[in-house]
């Protein structure tokens, strides 16, 4: 099963237009954004070489962004990182140990085909009822970016110099086609490897271009 990121610029070329497919999503996190005594989205105005255009940036396996996800954890509770072939009772009981934790992070706490990273700046994702019944958490990118560059070491990855990452899907993946298979990557964590590249130039873009970064 296959994830896909998407950025989608803030700016008012979309953002303001009438059919903007994203007004309802907005609202939602303004709101969300608004009770947490943040500021909202914020929407630029538009600036030459940044368009209106949403556009893929990284696609990666389902269970790899769970892989990830475990050394993350692993890694926070300060227990041994291994890698494993594929996803076991382990992570499920990290899961349950360190409900709070979990739900305090990112990276973790985060429905997989839904929801959303802004580019605001806040310590943990926003929840309420609507956020729930819709794309799940709000996440930061920020943050974001932080927890991925703290779990870097673990996988080999140096957060300052990483590797270049992957090529973004050239269509939408459906979400039952199996994933685009990653470039070879001897490492045992191969499979974390390529979903953090994939995250992390997201983030590094959502920050620089003014971005959110939307799961599908």
């Amino acid at each position: 099963m296959a994830c896909d990121l998407w950025l989608v610029p803030l700016v008012d070329v979309l953002c303001h237009t009438p059919d903007n497919p994203f007004a309802e999503e907005l609202a939602q996190f303004n709101k969300a954004l608004a009770d947490a005594g943040l500021p909202p989205v914020p929407v630029y105005q538009y600036m030459p070489g940044l368009s209106g255009d949403v556009a893929p940036v990284a696609g990666f396996d389902y269970d790899a962004l769970h892989f990830l996800r475990r050394v993350y954890l692993l890694q926070l509770c300060q227990l041994p990182v291994t890698p494993v072939d594929e996803l076991g009772g382990d992570y499920e009981q990290l899961l349950e140990m360190f409900e709070t934790t979990a739900q305090q992070s990112h990276l973790v706490w985060h429905y997989d085909h839904a929801g959303a990273y802004v580019p605001v700046d806040f310590p943990h994702p926003l929840s309420n009822d609507e956020l729930l019944a819709g794309g799940g958490p709000l996440g930061s990118a920020q943050a974001l970016l932080r927890e991925l560059e703290f779990v870097a070491p673990s996988i080999g990855i140096d957060p300052a110099n990483p590797p270049t990452p992957p090529e973004p899907p050239r269509a939408p993946t459906g979400l039952e086609e199996p994933a685009v298979a990653p470039p070879y990557d001897p490492s045992p964590f191969a499979r974390e490897r390529h979903v953090w590249l994939g995250l992390h130039a997201a983030a590094t873009r959502s920050l620089a271009q003014g971005s959110m970064i939307v799961f599908s």
